[in-house]
């Protein structure tokens, strides 16, 4: 491994957006107008076939005309013409039968072009250059005619087409150029616009973007960055409430410490200072105890599991190692413990089920008298796991279900230590796993039973 680690690599969706637009572009382009001189070539090789043809055949038609008159002459010279350079010409030969030259223009040969040619169209090369060929009879086969044409009149039409498509794509690609160009910074413009709003804002400033005048492309980024916002926006709310409620309970520990150690100093005999003494333990056990309730709260927050994958597990065969810890502390308690564990498929952390359970049944030992007793269940209902807590002690009224869940809540005249965050933690261990929750009297209208349940798993 490198001593300096090598730097992302950094993309433009711009220039890549342009880089593939554009080469779209000019392939589309260069391929179109290919393919139109492709086209437009074999166009005018048909046409200048079809004319060699109309030409050879009115050329037949006079020469026919003529021989059947008697009026002909051996080697007639038809269009005689001064041009030096015969090759920019039409050249034809008129044979007869039996293979006398009965006409010819200026500049063909006294050879046929073609020996026996057959009717239709070829290619030869004459003087250096290839020609086109075409040859036929008359009806009567007394009369045949055999016409050429140099290639140089094809080329020709041929390479002005194509300087006219080259000089066409010089003019039009650079104005798509620059239309595309134009277009793509258009477009991100709206990008530049939400991306200079969020950077501009301070950090507390959580108001959701507007998505008004957005393209709709970009409307999916725009929700998610205000749903973002929204639980970045909770979750402060929660932590400045939170950070609230835990220096306001942890005022009166404190406040406890600080009255046993004045004591402590002030002690005028040994039974005042392991009275205070005394004190301070209990007052350092409850503050421990708070902040560790405090530190389960924090970590069983729903946001901290956002989008968690927790594995299956069976709540019987997990809850079991614990079973035997709770009822060694419920049979110290003076109370009954019971237990019916079946097997309950769930896709549960196993360490935040051990802190659920050990949050209920700490706080049925607390508030259920002797004689009393403690029970622990589990198992499926149509494919989904529940677990169950039963106390016989005094229960919650119903009107203080929802209020008891939430943090610091206590019941007035509620005699028992405690911080008020047991049946918090719970409820956040339950959502952060998709599980419901359900608070109700226990056996016989008496106490207090929990019930949660879990989502199938499969």
């Amino acid at each position: 491994m490198s001593a300096t680690a090598e730097a992302p690599r950094q993309w433009s969706l711009r220039r890549t957006l342009l880089g593939i637009l554009l080469s779209l572009t000019v392939g589309i382009w260069s391929v179109s107008a290919v393919l139109v001189y492709l086209d437009a070539d074999r166009e005018s090789r048909e046409l200048f076939d079809q004319s060699l043809a109309e030409t050879a055949h009115i050329l037949l038609s006079l020469a026919e005309h003529e021989f059947g008159e008697g009026s002909w002459h051996p080697a007639h010279r038809l269009g005689e013409s001064t041009a030096v350079d015969h090759q920019e010409y039409l050249l034809f030969q008129i044979w007869s039968a039996d293979g006398r030259l009965l006409y010819k223009n200026s500049g063909a040969p006294d050879t046929p072009f073609r020996q026996q040619a057959a009717d239709g169209f070829s290619w030869l090369n004459l003087q250096a250059s290839q020609w086109r060929h075409y040859s036929v009879w008359n009806q009567r086969h007394t009369v045949q005619i055999q016409v050429v044409e140099p290639i140089s009149h094809r080329k020709e039409i041929s390479s002005r087409f194509a300087y006219r498509l080259a000089a066409l794509a010089l003019l039009i690609i650079p104005l798509l150029v620059l239309a595309i160009w134009w277009a793509v910074n258009r477009v991100f413009r709206s990008l530049q616009h939400y991306a200079s709003q969020v950077s501009q804002r301070h950090p507390g400033d959580l108001q959701p973007l507007s998505a008004a005048d957005a393209p709709m492309e970009i409307n999916p980024l725009l929700h998610a960055l205000n749903r973002l916002f929204e639980r970045v926006a909770q979750t402060l709310q929660r932590e400045q409430r939170f950070t609230a409620d835990a220096a306001h309970e942890l005022r009166t520990p404190l406040a406890g410490l600080k009255t046993n150690l004045q004591v402590l100093q002030r002690a005028r005999n040994p039974e005042e200072s392991a009275e205070a003494i005394a004190g301070l333990r209990a007052g350092v056990e409850r503050a421990s105890r708070l902040v560790a309730q405090l530190m389960s709260l924090a970590r069983s927050e729903p946001e901290s599991h956002l989008n968690a994958q927790h594995p299956a597990c069976d709540l019987a065969a997990n809850l079991q190692s614990v079973c035997r810890h709770w009822q060694a502390e419920a049979e110290a308690a003076g109370l009954v413990w019971q237990q019916d564990l079946q097997q309950a498929w769930a896709r549960v952390d196993a360490a935040e089920l051990h802190i659920l359970v050990r949050n209920l049944l700490e706080n049925a030992l607390r508030y259920t008298p002797v004689p009393g007793q403690l029970q622990l269940s589990c198992g499926s209902h149509a494919g989904r796991a529940w677990l169950e807590v039963e106390d016989s002690g005094p229960g919650i009224p119903e009107q203080y279900h929802e209020q008891v869940l939430q943090r610091f809540f206590r019941l007035a005249g509620a005699d028992q230590p405690g911080s008020g965050l047991g049946l918090s933690i719970v409820k956040n261990i339950a959502d952060a796993h998709a599980a419901s929750l359900q608070l109700s009297a226990g056996s016989h209208g008496q106490g207090l039973r929990v019930r949660l349940e879990f989502p199938a798993w499969g």
